[in-house]
């Protein structure tokens, strides 16, 4: 078959649908990625058909401010759907529809708000995902707005006060997506379809890509969604940088410190601050400081400090990481069964953090209060009390025991040939 992916966002978006095309071109389809043209060496160096889709970002280009507000917990949301996926709407329609020509399956991740658009005007079938739970807003599992971290504490209100409070966000951001709803009508297409609540559901088949240890299917999910688990890929897994074994073979497990892909690009003192936390504790360290970004100046032989190391190669032996809650990046330390501290930025981060804490993984600091003190406070809770890492090995367990990347295509392949049958997997 012929196999479109369409994914627009960080690694952490990239990851889980790269993940599912290398095995989708291993079972002997016609894979083709499309993505911002920033991706489209990575995509090609490991062997996938590259095809330009609208909108166009160079992270290593933009300006400092702006991506914090990219990132931030308040401004990020509008500033992505607001001034980056609406104006580009028409270019990606036409940028996925060429890219689609004639292909049997069209597999897209959050955001590509055309698909729909694509998919009623060509019949081509359809598969959507979600990648972290807070996106399926479900009001049995509500998830942790990033606005509003005490939310959480209104999950035993149940049900109907979060369908109602659903449609009050759903009111509230109306005037986000009205360029959405001319773009529908120019189309002769109805223009009230929501491409943030149902409209982003394929009709066809909606994949669920992680693991029952971070959220169980719930009553009101998609009708045809089928949970597969986290779809991992990790780089060049067997490439770590040169000393970094060595390291880790030689003391005590160090604690991970990290900032994924996207919110590393706003590190500010993080890294100084977490070099601190670890030599008040005595504790050996290593810290993933970003791929072209600044070295933070530590000297200390008790740290060690690396561009980029693939985590399923370093997570494992660590004794607890620390990182901003990024959907990729826990599932990781999920599947690691260490401890984590998670400092929050925004998009998802707040709730996969809220939701690593109530299962017993996991300690949240503010973004806004973390220094090298309140660090290696909750760090030696963390290391100190052994419930953490007896709850990280259950979850690990969980993560461990589920075949993402192999369901999931497992199902593409049906949709794409005509087998698949809605399954409730609740």
């Amino acid at each position: 078959m012929k196999i479109v992916l369409a994914t627009f966002g960080s690694l952490g978006d990239m990851h889980p649908m790269i993940a599912i095309g290398i095995e989708l071109e291993n079972r002997g389809h016609d894979v083709t990625f499309a993505s911002m043209a920033f991706y489209r060496e990575k995509i090609e160096s490991i062997g996938l058909r590259f095809a330009p889709m609208a909108p166009h970002i160079d992270p290593s280009a933009v300006d400092t401010d702006e991506f914090r507000e990219m990132v931030d917990a308040k401004t990020g949301p509008e500033k992505i759907i607001g001034d980056l996926i609406m104006p580009a709407l028409p270019q990606m329609y036409d940028d996925l529809l060429a890219a689609a020509e004639n292909a049997d399956v069209l597999i897209t991740g959050e955001l590509i708000y055309a698909a729909r658009s694509v998919v009623e005007k060509t019949g081509i079938k359809w598969v959507s995902t979600t990648l972290a739970p807070i996106s399926l807003f479900s009001a049995h599992d509500p998830g942790v707005p990033p606005q509003a971290p005490w939310f959480e504490k209104l999950r035993f209100l149940g049900p109907l006060f979060h369908r109602a409070a659903f449609d009050l966000v759903r009111w509230n951001l109306s005037g986000w997506f009205e360029p959405y709803k001319k773009f529908r009508a120019d189309l002769g297409l109805d223009p009230n379809d929501h491409p943030l609540f149902e409209g982003k559901f394929s009709d066809d088949l909606h994949l669920v890509l992680f693991s029952r240890a971070l959220g169980k299917p719930q009553p009101d999910w998609p009708k045809n969604a089928l949970q597969t688990g986290f779809c991992f890929y990790d780089g060049q897994a067997d490439t770590m940088p040169q000393g970094l074994d060595d390291f880790l073979d030689t003391g005590e497990a160090p604690i991970v410190f990290t900032l994924g892909s996207a919110a590393v690009m706003d590190a500010r003192d993080f890294f100084e601050e977490s070099a601190n936390a670890a030599d008040v504790l005595n504790r050996r360290a290593v810290l993933l400081y970003g791929t072209g970004q600044e070295r933070p100046k530590i000297p200390d032989d008790k740290i060690a400090l690396f561009e980029y190391a693939p985590y399923s190669r370093v997570f494992p032996r660590a004794a607890c990481v620390v990182h901003q809650g990024g959907v990729g990046t826990t599932g990781q330390v999920l599947r690691a069964g260490v401890p984590q501290l998670v400092m929050p930025y925004g998009h998802d981060q707040h709730d996969n953090a809220a939701r690593c804490r109530r299962i017993g993984v996991a300690e949240i600091i503010d973004r806004d209060s973390y220094n090298a003190k309140s660090a290696a406070h909750a760090l030696l809770e963390l290391l100190s009390d052994p419930s953490y890492k007896t709850n990280a090995e259950t979850a690990k367990r969980i993560v461990n025991s589920e075949v993402g990347t192999r369901a999931a295509c497992d199902a593409i392949e049906a949709v794409g040939s005509g087998t698949w049958q809605s399954q409730k997997c609740f």
